[in-house]
Order: structure tokens, then sequence, then C-alpha cells
């Protein structure tokens, strides 16, 4: 066993090497997060009423340290596609206007974009995959603006294939032009270092129960100053009519929206900790070995599977997706379900990793992801148990 395993509870049954689609909290964390609903549980009102705005800045205050941003433009969110929906649900389009998103936005988000669109238009850039280099990526999104497109959605690392967007340059460019981005950040806190106040986007959203190993329940609306005015939270409470003036209006509205469990919010700070502590370099090192990882296991995969890597390595942070040759990519997913292979490798084998089809006419993709918890060894016994389904 992986030493660092002990401090999750995963199923020592199965490798888990899907840390990208849920994430997995520490046991440390979870600690926490078990007083902390003691101690709501023992007097509510206390709790809810009189406390949780102080622990709701002390946990803004250190998340804010972690992602590069000023407390109060940040907002708690349950996960980034509410994030995601708080900015479209926010914005009113003409139908002069153009959205404009990738061919690789989370289709959670991308559905979210359809429905705000009203009379307006998507406009959809194709991501080239394989990926030659970040200019490649950044061309092919440059290439769908136009005089009409208002708003830019993108992912800082692609859901289905883990290529890290060139969103500093993207964000730069399309900002230039008078184009608020909204990036769509559901992977990047804890994979990547980030500077959110210095990206300058006028939209960020990321999750914290992914990469950096928060309870589920857990992510962040960043809304630059001068756009706050504009966004309203996705519930409307006691907080539009609220007569404070000690407050932004940004603040009020978004620090309470009804009754709800806070403490997946609160444990942000003991995640952030927790991760920093757990191996000697601190956050670096985590970002540092999980990409190792990745970038060995997808050289394993590569090899195993007698495929190309399709991006190079420094456009990974710590997942990584391979196309799947013909022989093991079988038929088309079922319309409600998962891929026969990707359930057939949990079921007689214990790997829990994901298989997906890029959108369109793409091929299959198996995507891995590497986190603290995770062995090189993992990685082999799937290369050996693919090779094997292949050839029989």
């Amino acid at each position: 066993m992986n030493m660092l395993e002990r401090c999750w509870g995963l199923d020592s049954r199965v490798a888990f090497l899907n840390h990208g689609s849920f994430g997995a909290c520490p046991l440390a964390v979870l600690a926490v997060q078990t007083e902390l609903r003691r101690r709501m549980e023992a007097e509510p009102v206390r709790f809810l009423d009189r406390e949780l705005e102080g622990l709701l800045d002390e946990a803004r205050a250190a998340l804010a340290r972690f992602v590069g941003a000023d407390p109060d433009d940040l907002a708690f969110v349950p996960n980034a596609t509410a994030g995601v929906n708080t900015v479209l649900r926010s914005l009113r389009f003409e139908s002069s206007d153009e959205i404009l998103a990738t061919d690789m936005e989370y289709n959670a988000c991308r559905n979210a974009a359809d429905f705000v669109v009203g009379p307006a238009r998507m406009v959809v850039a194709r991501i080239p995959f394989p990926a030659s280099s970040p200019e490649a990526i950044a061309g092919a999104v440059m290439d769908c603006v136009t005089d009409k497109t208002r708003l830019a959605l993108l992912s800082h690392i692609t859901s289905p294939t883990g290529i890290i967007l060139p969103v500093e340059s993207l964000v730069k460019e399309l900002q230039g032009k008078g184009i608020d981005v909204l990036v769509d950040g559901a992977h990047a806190p804890g994979q990547v270092s980030l500077d959110i106040a210095g990206l300058g986007a006028a939209y960020y959203t990321g999750n914290c129960h992914k990469w950096l190993c928060a309870p589920k329940g857990a992510a962040f609306l960043h809304v630059r100053r001068d756009r706050q005015q504009r966004i309203r939270p996705l519930i409307i409470s006691h907080g539009a009519n609220s007569r404070r003036i000690d407050r932004f209006r940004f603040r009020l509205e978004f620090d309470w929206t009804g009754t709800a469990d806070p403490t997946p919010y609160l444990c942000v700070p003991a995640a952030i900790r927790f991760m920093e502590g757990v191996v000697p370099g601190g956050w670096p090192d985590v970002m540092r070995r999980n990409h190792a990882l990745v970038v060995e296991a997808r050289g394993i995969l590569a090899d195993g599977l007698g495929v190309p890597e399709p991006c190079p390595e420094d456009m990974l942070g710590s997942m990584a997706a391979l196309p799947l040759p013909q022989a093991l990519a079988g038929p088309p997913a079922p319309v409600s379900g998962r891929d026969p292979l990707q359930e057939r490798l949990f079921l007689e084998y214990g790997i829990e990793v994901p298989v997906f089809a890029l959108p369109g006419s793409g091929p299959k993709l198996l995507r891995i992801s590497a986190q603290l918890y995770n062995s090189c060894a993992q990685y082999q016994n799937l290369a050996a148990t693919l090779k094997q389904l292949a050839a029989a």
C-alpha cells in the first residue's frame, strides 16, 4: 500500500484512478467536518445565526490566500457548475450577441450556456486533439471571435482530456477586445498554481472538493469587483434587501441563501493545511509529485496500448487522457449508464477509471488521474489488464 493512501478512507479493494471526477476527502479533513457538524447541531441558532458569518470570513480568507484573490471578491458556491450557472443566469444577451465556448467544455456547463443564450448565438471552437501546443489551442479559440462575441466560457483544465488551456494569454487577448471571460476552473485549484486576481478574468469559478480535497459541496466563484453589481446568487434570499452598510451587497447576498450545511466551506482551510503538510515540500511538492506520476503513468499506458501521447507533458497537470485502440473501444456507451469497458474494469478487476467519447465523432478516451494516494504499480496493472482485454 502507498503509505499516503492511509490518509484517505478509500476502499482498499479498488484501484481508484479517478480522483478527477469527484475528488476524495482525507480522513483528517472529514474529522474536522464531523466536529463542525457536532457544533452546529449542539446549538443551531448560535452556530448559524451568531457564528457562521465570522467562520465564513475565516474560511474565505484562507481560500483567497491559496488562489491569489481578495476575499471580498470570492463567494462560496456548492460546485463549479453552480458557479457557471450563477454568472450565466445573471447576464442578459441580445440577438446580436455571441457566446463563445469550446467543444471540450464540461457538458453541464455547456448545457447552462445553451439554456441562457436566448436570442443570442452559441459559437463553439473546436480544440485540436491531439494538441501540439498551447498556441494551437489559443489560435483555435481566437479564430472563432467576432465583433459580436460578448462572453467566452473557457475551461482552465478540460474535463475530458486533462489539457491545461492557455487561459492567461486567452484572457488577456479576449478582454483586450472587450470580451468578458468566464473561466470554468473546476479542476484547477490544487492541480495548478493560481493567481486569480492577476489573471484578471471577469469571472472565475473552481471546485475545492476535487484537487484541494475538501468535502463534497465546496467551491467558489470569483467575480471581479467591477462586475459584482450585475451578478446575483441563484437563490435570492435575505441579503437582497438588507439594510446593512458594513458589507458589500455581493457579500450579503452570497453568504446566506437559506438554510444549508455550510461545513464543506468551513473545511476548506483544513484541507489546504492538510495537503500542505502531508509531503515535505508543501503544495508545490503535491503538484509536482502528481504531475510526475500522471506523466509516467501516461507513458506506461501509451506503450502498453501502442497509442500516441496526445499532447506535450507541460500541457498536463494531474490528469491525462489517451485514445483507446479500436480493439478496446467497443460500442458506444448506452444513453444512460457508464461505458461498458469502464464497468468491466470496475466490476471484474477492481479498477475505477473513466472511459468516454470525445464530443462529435472523436475517439473513445481513457482518462487517468494522479493523487498522492496513487502508485505507479496501479497504472502498470491497468496497462496489463487493458492489454489482456485487447488480446482476448
